[in-house]
């Protein structure tokens, strides 16, 4: 298939890039290099890795904004059998200094791409959405009385602007299959990790810390709970939605780990994988952070084969080797 990889400079993208182009499709790869949550040059370089691994027939890099039409429409054409939508300003902390910003790339931008594939007749879509958008579910309960969350949950209570702004792009995509039979599969994913993983995420950056000797920051008391998923498993449902979406359908998938890892708990294992101390400075919980994420992974089982291989302590070993060559190295990979 001819796939338009939005995003394709990114951490999740790149990974998917390369296994889209692996399994034999064409891959026309989209990215702004927005420099906002972190420099554009590790996007840049990032990209360079994958031009250099991929074959040029098979992979081309275009840079432009989702939010802009014209390129969009340029890139979305007529031969075009699917769009992975994948960007997006991430980060649910950001969000709250800029929530129009936030609004503009994810939702209008998730909007112009649905707009150019309506207008140029391409029939499926895979959008990626964020386990943010169930909000603060498991408030003040333990861990044994939450239940996963399921994708059939109402989702009205996103608790900051990047989860409102996700919830809002599963939506304008459920009108699109309804008005023009687009069919769309949006991919809730679960906090992902591993090699090339953006600097402003808790793995990277509290390595990063604990190697140069610096305090890392632990918001609350330690016991938020994430479900974290390697980037291999995600890439591995991404593209198996990529394959088996059907026109005029629209469905939502979870894409985690299927377990959850408290704050405290993460922090030992980085240590552990480091062999090396963190010093934590303790700091109050922050608005729009949720307390607990947890995939109920029922519907993906069943329609994409997805199933989790790669557990925490793996997958923070195969990221601390990563980190040693791209970081401590001379690697751009």
């Amino acid at each position: 298939m001819k796939v338009v990889v939005t995003g394709a400079a990114g951490f999740i993208g790149s990974h998917a890039c390369q296994e889209l182009v692996d399994r034999g499709h064409d891959v026309l790869g989209f990215d702004s290099f927005d420099g906002y949550l972190y420099p554009a040059s590790i996007k840049r370089r990032t990209a360079q890795a994958v031009l250099d691994k991929l074959p040029s027939k098979q992979f081309t890099m275009h840079e432009a904004d989702v939010t802009d039409p014209l390129p969009v429409q340029a890139a979305i054409t007529s031969d075009v059998d699917v769009v992975c939508h994948l960007a997006a300003l991430a980060g649910v902390r950001p969000s709250l200094a800029e929530p129009a910003r936030y609004a503009r790339t994810n939702v209008e931008g998730t909007t112009t791409i649905l707009e150019a594939c309506r207008a140029a007749g391409v029939k499926r879509v895979v959008f990626a959405s964020s386990s943010s958008v169930y909000g603060a579910r498991g408030a003040g309960r333990e861990l044994t009385d939450v239940e996963a969350f399921r994708e059939d949950d109402p989702c009205l209570t996103p608790a900051s602007p990047y989860a409102a702004s996700k919830r809002a792009g599963e939506l304008v995509c459920s009108t699109f299959r309804d008005l023009y039979g687009i069919g769309i599969s949006s991919l809730r994913f679960f906090t992902v990790f591993g090699p090339r993983q953006r600097p402003d995420m808790a793995i990277h950056k509290f390595t990063r810390s604990i190697v140069a000797g610096q305090p890392i920051t632990m918001f609350g008391d330690g016991s938020t709970r994430r479900d974290y998923t390697y980037v291999a498993d995600i890439v591995a449902g991404t593209v198996a939605a990529i394959e088996r979406i059907v026109p005029n359908a629209y469905n939502i998938y979870n894409l985690g780990g299927t377990t959850t890892t408290s704050l405290t708990s993460l922090i030992a294992i980085i240590e552990q994988t480091l062999d090396k101390k963190a010093t934590i400075q303790r700091a109050a919980h922050q608005p729009g952070d949720v307390p607990i994420t947890y995939a109920d992974i029922t519907n993906a089982k069943r329609d994409l084969d997805y199933q989790p291989v790669t557990s925490l302590e793996d997958g923070v070993a195969a990221f601390w080797d990563w980190f040693r060559r791209f970081e401590l190295g001379s690697s751009t990979d």
